[in-house]
């Protein structure tokens, strides 16, 4: 890490490089971030969607699917 050299009078010289951060791996760390703050919002989001919202209303079950299924419990449909 330190660059080592002599001068013209043969006196050593040591020099400490400070590389910083590898541009790589601030890449990495910002969009890691950026994920983990996606899920986390969306979770939290979800949380207060399920307590904030009314449940969902079930679709009515059809008349034809009703006395199909009364026919095949055996129990005859209404109005026959």
């Amino acid at each position: 890490m330190a660059d080592q050299f002599a001068d013209s009078a043969n006196n050593v010289i040591i020099e400490e490089v400070n590389k910083g951060l590898n541009p790589g791996m601030v890449v990495l760390l910002v969009v890691a971030s950026f994920l983990l703050l996606f899920f986390v919002g969306n979770y939290a989001l979800y949380v207060y969607a399920q307590k904030t919202l009314p449940p969902k209303k079930k679709k009515p079950v059809s008349k034809k699917k009703l006395k199909r299924e009364k026919l095949k419990q055996g129990v005859s449909a209404p109005g026959e």
